[in-house]
């Protein structure tokens, strides 16, 4: 049986598993650490933070992610492509290794998420709008 993202662990090993498919992908990896340059023993554990305020409620995390975003996308253009990759990346990682109404409800979240960022940074999204929660 599949464990779910209910804990700060599960959530720290889900991210560290995510990051190792972007980092293994030829679209986004470039982005990561040639263009954002980022050191993972720094960005893995405020990523983890994001989505523990997100599934479990913590109350750490207290950046404003689209800024960052929008810094990102003034180096490189973050379009449809790359948030379609990443969602992908990010629910086959959920799917693969983790099961429950947290793991659904991060998946709905990253939809949503993808959307709302290709939305915000290059006005109409080519991306078919998230599915309406239900929760």
């Amino acid at each position: 049986m599949k464990p779910d993202l209910d804990s700060s662990e599960h959530i720290r090993e889900f991210v560290q598993r995510f990051y190792d498919k972007v980092l293994a992908d030829a679209l986004l990896a470039p982005i990561f650490l040639e263009v954002a340059q980022i050191d993972l023993s720094v960005h893995l554990p405020i990523i983890a933070s994001y989505w523990e305020k997100l599934l479990l409620g913590d109350t750490r995390y207290q950046r404003h992610t689209m800024n960052i975003h929008r810094e990102l996308h003034k180096k490189r253009a973050l379009g449809k492509a790359e948030f379609e990759r990443w969602l992908s990346l990010f629910i086959a990682t959920a799917d693969e290794f983790y099961a429950g109404p947290k793991t659904e409800r991060a998946k709905q979240l990253a939809r949503s998420i993808a959307y709302n960022m290709d939305v915000l940074l290059n006005g109409d999204s080519a991306m078919a709008e998230p599915p309406r929660s239900r929760h």
